[in-house]
């Protein structure tokens, strides 16, 4: 992954952060995407939850934060909050779904 360039303005700061939540928020749409289309491979709405799942998914991007320099702390708590949204969103389209 490419690393943050030296920045000679506040302006050049800002401009790079736009850049990246340009990239950044249609990731987590597609992500949110596949999310929503696992609800209609769960038999039951607990199902939608999945700690050992949860946990497998904090390992890996407390590895991925390790390797390109940030706090894997931070990175935790950013994807915990994530997935808790993605859990709510899956629970209620697991209903749509299933409605009787």
């Amino acid at each position: 992954m490419p690393k943050a360039v030296k920045c000679n303005s506040l302006q050049d700061v800002r401009d790079n952060i736009d850049r990246l939540d340009a990239v950044i928020v249609p990731l987590l749409a597609e992500r949110i995407q596949y999310v929503l289309q696992a609800a209609q491979f769960k038999e039951t709405r607990g199902d939608v939850r999945i700690p050992p799942r949860i946990e497998f998914i904090v390992d890996r991007v407390r590895s991925f934060a390790q390797e390109e320099g940030m706090d894997p702390d931070m990175a935790e708590s950013i994807y915990r909050h994530i997935m808790e949204e993605s859990i709510a969103r899956e629970e209620v389209r697991w209903d749509v779904i299933n409605e009787d």
